[in-house]
């Protein structure tokens, strides 16, 4: 075999590994771990079983693939647009971050959950995705992924009550959010049904880190909170509280 073939036979087998994956996404989206068999996962996707245990080992490596798969995506949505102004990278982190758990809400609660039961490796894949969300945040805010440890603590403790408030954003209905009915007869502000939609909810987490940093400022002066844009996650007078903007 040639160098030629053996680039295409490679491409072929990473398109191949990458469309399983992609199955086992969606499985396991409406499908608990213990209730899909190797034999349920090769039928629906239309293999041999054993073509997924040549690609995977096992349920397990199988499962694991998908979660760090998942993982991967996570990142690359909250951490892309390097190129882009330090306070504007931490927006659209922010931005990113909830895009993703909105589309694939089964594979976010997996991810921060930390999947079947404890498993100790798909826990390990989670720490290290908020390992690199603090220090994608870290970056933006301060302009370098290393800071001291209660500046540090600070953002895991942010980042805790993003995680937290994003599962249960995204298990509330969607339906009659943000006062479409006009209940209560301002425009933007949340009605009693649904959940606020993801503009919304960017501005509470904005605003929420906008406190976190000014408080890390205050313990760590080498720290001192950047100012943060508005942009489309609302407008200054959501801010203004915290920003001390009018």
């Amino acid at each position: 075999m040639n160098n030629s073939q053996q680039r295409g036979s490679t491409l072929r087998s990473q398109t191949r590994r990458a469309e399983l994956i992609a199955i086992g996404r969606r499985l396991f989206a409406d499908t608990s771990y213990d209730a899909l068999s190797m034999d349920d996962i090769a039928k629906q996707a239309g293999v041999a079983k054993g073509l997924i245990y040549y690609y995977f080992t096992s349920k397990r490596g199988y499962y694991l693939a998908i979660v760090e798969d998942s993982v991967a995506e996570l990142v690359a949505r909250a951490g892309g647009d390097t190129d882009l102004p330090g306070v504007e990278r931490v927006r659209r982190t922010i931005e990113g971050y909830l895009a993703y758990a909105e589309h694939h809400q089964a594979a976010y609660r997996t991810i921060v959950t930390g999947g079947v039961g404890s498993d100790a490796e798909v826990l390990a894949i989670r720490d290290a995705v908020r390992e690199e969300l603090v220090a994608a945040i870290a970056e933006g805010a301060y302009g370098r992924r290393e800071i001291p440890p209660i500046a540090r603590l600070a953002l895991v403790g942010w980042l805790a009550a993003v995680e937290g408030t994003t599962l249960e954003w995204i298990a509330a209905p969607a339906d009659g959010a943000d006062g479409a009915d006009g209940a209560d007869g301002v425009d933007g502000v949340d009605g009693v049904d649904g959940r606020p939609d993801r503009d919304r909810l960017g501005a509470l987490l904005v605003r929420q880190l906008r406190a976190t940093l000014t408080v890390i400022g205050e313990f760590v002066p080498e720290c001192p909170p950047p100012p943060l844009p508005e942009g489309p996650f609302g407008q200054a007078d959501d801010l203004a509280p915290v920003t001390g903007r009018a």
